[in-house]
Formats: structure tokens, sequence, C-alpha cells
């Protein structure tokens, strides 16, 4: 598998997954790095298949009309997701890629439409778990109750090795593990609903 991890413009990171035999790839996000995602693509002879948003805002989506037009791509999102997308999904759903298969978490929290991706041990997290931070929910959409939920009743129960990716350069390194996350990310530190909500409102 050819995975590659894109920060070409700002703090964004995109994805580019891809089958090394048959050519066909994913990208993920494709946020501002439109141009170096095209490039690499050529470079590699890459067929993208699907466009995966991991969520609505406009730093993710960004990309996605340039490299649809440029290779025929299917633009995939939640349902809740209020964007022009050829393929609905919900928690659950899988997409299968050639041999590839990504497993839709729905992680609601920092909007109603965020998921996040598992493909065999790598967990693209969006903006819902960063390296050392979790996602904002103060923005329109967003829920602290939906933000404990998918966090600790969906992300932590997978196993430690998961390799985490995120959709921002937040923390000290470009991606980390559940793991990890669970030992060191404060947002994670055991509290309860009510102590959470109350930890989510502080600046």
């Amino acid at each position: 598998m050819l995975f590659r991890q894109i920060k070409h413009v700002g703090d964004n990171f995109s994805y580019i997954i891809a089958e090394k035999l048959s050519r066909k790839a994913v990208v993920v996000d494709p946020s501002f790095n439109g141009d170096e995602i095209i490039r690499l693509a050529r470079e590699h002879r890459l067929d993208i298949q699907y466009i995966i948003d991991t969520h609505h805002h406009w730093d993710h989506v960004s990309g996605n009309e340039k490299i649809r037009l440029g290779f025929g791509s299917k633009v995939v999102a939640h349902r809740f997701a209020k964007i022009e997308k050829d393929v609905e999904v919900v928690d659950g759903s899988t997409l299968k890629v050639g041999r590839m298969v990504f497993e839709v978490i729905h992680t609601p929290g920092h909007t109603p439409d965020s998921i996040c991706l598992l493909v065999g041990s790598k967990l693209l997290t969006g903006d819902t778990l960063f390296v050392g931070e979790c996602g904002r929910t103060d923005l329109p959409g967003g829920s602290a109750r939906d933000m404990y939920n998918s966090l600790f009743h969906k992300l932590m129960k997978l196993d430690d090795e998961t390799e985490v990716y995120p959709g921002h350069d937040y923390g000290p390194s470009p991606h980390s593990t559940i793991g990890v996350e669970r030992r060191t990310n404060y947002t994670l530190r055991e509290r309860s609903l009510a102590e959470f909500v109350d930890f989510m409102k502080e600046p």
C-alpha cells in the first residue's frame, strides 16, 4: 500500500492511499493541497477513484473540485455533510478500493458529519483527534457530549497499535498511535461526561 501524508500549504494534512499494483487510489481531505496531490498522483500514475471528506469544513474540502475534474473521482462524505457528494456513508459503512477496505467510524463532536477512516492499521481522524489534542466543539454544530462519545466510546476502543493520522499538524509529531494518545493526550484523561463537557468550555 502506498500511503502519503501531505502538508503542502498551511497546517492541513491531506492523504493519498493507493494500491501499488492496481494504482487505484483514494484521497482524504484534499484541503488546499490539490496541486501537490495531483502532482504526486501523476508521478505515481495513480487512478484517484474517491475523494473522502472527514467533514464539511472548507479547509478540508476546498480541493475536491480540482481533483474531481482532473481524475473523474467520486466525492464521499457522511450523509449529514452539507456538501456536493456522490456517495453518502454512515457509521459502519465500508468502501472497497481494489483490495483496500476503508471502514467509516462516525465521530460527531467537531461537526455532526465528522467521520474517521480505518484502513488496515491506520486511522485517519480528521478534526476529531489530533496528536496531543482533540477537535473544537464550540463551532456551529459542535457538541462536547458527542465528542465525548466519539473519543471514549469509539476511538479509545481501538487497539493501542492503531496508527493515528490527524487532519492538522497541531502536535509535536505528524502522527501517533492510539496507545500513545491514551497515555499522553490531556484531552483523553479519565473524566465523566459532565466533567468533559465542563472541560471543553475552558479556553
